[in-house]
């Protein structure tokens, strides 16, 4: 029993006229009654009772109606709805980094909407993890990827650099000689101060408390002034533009690298999301964003430690 049969013999219960319903589904009427006779054949059941002036359903006919209904019904809602997740735009959301140009890159096989609520990185994870996402850019580690069931792609290997009183310069310095900034805000530095603490853990680097947010902006340069030494940037955009009288400088043994990860959940199979991963991983590829420098850092339970390894 087909689909199509179904339809064919709905089309024939309504219209009761072979030729009337052979031409409402733009079929021919043999062709339609070949059809009708093998569901008949396939059921064991006659469905309709014909002769030259009448056609009327019997009462197996009629037994199959309301059911044929509801199963073209269901199969049609069915298609609708997978037809408007493939047409409905991809949700992606970031944290503080995208690559430019970013729907360009997947136009025109998938539609990406860059979401509003620029987010932590936990929360974004988050979000993808319960669908009010289908894609997000954001820092994870592997534990808290496996237990929300995500996937995490590597799309992006970023160094961070110091920034410290004086003129910028190519000259690195050491990460033992780093200060790393700590916010009391969970809540929004929850993932920079996993990161931040375990850095200076491993290297020595000083830590400072604080309760205002300088992790980023304007009161992080304060911060810089008043330690009066070199401090970890974080990844996270400054939109106060760096003041006279401080630079940057990269780190070195280790250098410190923050991993963007595009992630989505583990059980989306949609070709749309599997498109979006490949066009930023492989333009990733061509930035050589992935490659890291021979030096480098990462938290024990980032989920790109053996990629970066290879």
């Amino acid at each position: 029993m087909e689909l199509r049969q179904l339809r064919y013999f709905v089309a024939v219960a309504q219209e009761l006229h072979f030729g009337r319903a052979a031409e409402r589904l733009h079929i021919s009427g043999p062709a339609l009654s070949q059809q009708i006779i093998a569901l008949e054949r396939d059921l064991g059941a006659q469905l309709f009772a014909r002769d030259r002036r009448s056609v009327r359903l019997t009462e197996a006919g009629r037994s199959l109606l309301a059911d044929a209904r509801q199963i073209l019904a269901l199969a049609d809602g069915a298609r609708q709805r997978v037809r408007a997740a493939e047409v409905s735009p991809l949700r992606l959301g970031y944290v503080s980094w995208l690559p430019d140009g970013v729907q360009a890159l997947v136009a025109p096989a998938v539609s990406l909407r860059i979401d509003d609520w620029v987010l932590p990185s936990h929360t974004q994870a988050d979000r993808v993890a319960e669908g009010t996402l289908d894609l997000a850019l954001a820092w994870i580690g592997a534990a808290d990827a496996a237990a929300k069931g995500l996937t995490a792609h590597l799309i992006r290997a970023e160094p961070l650099p110091a920034v410290f009183p004086g003129a910028s310069s190519a000259e690195p310095v050491p990460a033992a000689r780093l200060t790393v900034l700590a916010d009391a805000d969970e809540s929004a530095w929850s993932s920079w101060n996993r990161f931040a603490l375990e850095f200076a853990d491993d290297t020595g680097a000083k830590v400072v408390r604080i309760d205002d947010g300088g992790v980023t902006g304007e009161a992080f340069y304060a911060h810089v002034k008043r330690i009066n030494a070199p401090v970890l940037a974080s990844p996270k955009r400054h939109t106060a533009a760096t003041p006279p009288g401080l630079g940057h400088r990269p780190v070195a043994s280790p250098n410190p690298l923050w991993t963007w990860s595009l992630l989505h959940r583990a059980d989306d199979e949609r070709p749309g999301v599997g498109h979006v991963v490949e066009s930023l991983r492989a333009y990733a590829h061509s930035r050589k964003w992935t490659v890291a420098p021979l030096d480098w850092w990462l938290p024990a339970d980032d989920p790109h430690r053996e990629a970066l390894q290879r």
